[in-house]
């Protein structure tokens, strides 16, 4: 069976998307949980991977790093994690690879916590610029395939992939279009993504990096985090 090593599920927006289609289309895995920052953490990461970094899929103690990989992985094996259309699939990964190489404000000044709510000190133009991207990328998979989820009416691996998305999108207030909010809304309600955030509410273990970049973003207004009993 495949093991995904995964980290804090409060703050780990790229363990979130392997893991997010592989709750969604019932691929059986053993989590492994590791967190930001615990003593030995980065040996344990480094044992996984050459870039030192999660998530990572084992298969046959066969080590699959980086998310684009592990779906790609996963696709040859289940071909429900990419649209079966050609032109749709292409559109599919066409978004995924823009989510994996772009968006660098977003992830930068709205760093993923799903248990908490942020008033931001202020919107950047980078950042408001990459949240007008998402609302047209958006916009253009709901046009082109008319479906429940971006690409038809199937969730696929490019919905995994904004997962992370629709816990900034909330997290931090962002302001969006009646039809973008329609989206996350939807993936905010995906039985994965409730059982994702419900195990990140229960997370004890704070991650101080994580934190300190987030209080210097913005005003935490409201945490709805379990009590902590490590602070890292």
């Amino acid at each position: 069976m495949f093991e995904l090593h995964i980290a804090n599920k409060n703050y780990s927006s790229w363990s979130l998307r392997p893991w997010l289609l592989m709750r969604a289309l019932d691929i059986p895995f053993v989590e492994r949980l590791h967190y930001f920052s615990s003593p030995g953490t980065p040996s344990t990461f480094s044992s996984l991977s050459p870039s030192a970094k999660v998530p990572v899929l084992v298969n046959n103690e066969f080590y699959i790093w980086d998310t684009l990989s592990i779906i790609e992985y996963l696709a040859e094996e289940y071909p429900d994690v990419w649209p079966s259309e050609k032109i749709n699939r292409a559109w599919a990964r066409s978004a995924c690879a823009e989510m994996h190489s772009s968006f660098f404000a977003l992830r930068s000044e709205c760093s993923m916590s799903v248990g908490v709510r942020v008033r931001l000190h202020e919107m950047s133009v980078a950042l408001k610029s990459d949240i007008a991207r998402i609302e047209i990328l958006w916009a253009d998979g709901f046009d082109r395939f008319k479906g429940a989820w971006l690409t038809g009416d199937q969730f696929t691996a490019v919905d995994a992939f904004f997962g992370p998305v629709a816990f900034r999108f909330r997290t931090y207030g962002i302001l969006l279009n009646d039809r973008s909010q329609a989206y996350v809304e939807k993936l905010l309600s995906h039985p994965a993504m409730i059982e994702w955030e419900q195990d990140a509410l229960n997370e004890t273990v704070r991650d101080k990096a994580h934190d300190i970049e987030i209080e210097h973003m913005g005003l935490i207004v409201q945490d709805f985090r379990a009590r902590p009993n490590v602070s890292l």
